[in-house]
């Protein structure tokens, strides 16, 4: 798998599994909130909006920024694509991501990756499995929450220094996602939801999948 994959694999992970660590908390704070991110996946069963990456790295000489449209229905199927400065499609549709750049497609099976580590996370016994593996902060203003999760296991320690997620009040949709990686990379992603319940084209979320015919080139909408 080459690093870009990499990066967006943990950044799917990221978008899809953050839910499910708030649910592993008992203070009051994080159980309102999770209350919360409930009750909004239950209204909003599919989302779509822009987002803007701002990524950095010590070999950057310069923050780059990476603007994009994406879709999203429940945990099972996301479509991200950047326009500039590069053309970028990451296509998730719930065993398959897909990786478009430079005219070609990377072809990954990561359902049972993604399936695992959602089940981990929500599992009865997830409250010990966090506590093993993550350190998390929140803290609430005025216009969010912010949660810090930090790894304590090696395991994800080889992979994440820190994930920062953050929630918009009074609606507990996501507003931002900061993901700095072992790789060096940092990623903070500014979302902005622009439609909610759309009736999203089927196409939206099309993958190829391992030795199926991929086009050679890839040309933004």
């Amino acid at each position: 798998m080459s690093p870009r994959s990499k990066l967006c694999l943990l950044i799917l992970l990221a978008l899809l599994l953050f839910p499910g660590v708030l649910a592993a908390q008992s203070d009051d704070l994080l159980t309102r909130i999770w209350n919360g991110v409930q009750q909004a996946q239950t209204k909003y069963t599919s989302g779509c909006g822009t987002i803007v990456e701002t990524r950095t790295s010590s070999l950057m000489v310069r923050p780059m920024l990476l603007r994009g449209k994406f879709c999203a229905e429940g945990t099972k199927r996301f479509s991200l694509e950047y326009f500039e400065p590069n053309p970028i499609r990451i296509r998730f549709n719930e065993n398959y991501l897909n990786v478009t750049t430079g005219g070609k497609t990377e072809v990954l099976e990561v359902g049972s990756s993604v399936r695992r580590a959602q089940s981990y996370f929500s599992r009865e016994n997830s409250i010990g499995n966090l506590k093993k593996n993550f350190t998390i902060t929140v803290q609430e203003n005025s216009r969010d929450f912010q949660m810090k999760l930090v790894p304590r296991s090696e395991a994800f320690r080889r992979r994440l220094n820190y994930l920062v997620v953050k929630l918009s009040k009074p609606d507990f949709l996501l507003r931002s996602l900061e993901v700095d990686g072992k790789s060096g990379v940092n990623s903070v992603f500014a979302i902005d939801v622009t439609s909610l319940n759309p009736k999203i084209p089927a196409d939206t979320f099309e993958v190829y999948k391992p030795g199926v015919y991929k086009p050679e080139a890839y040309k933004p909408k």
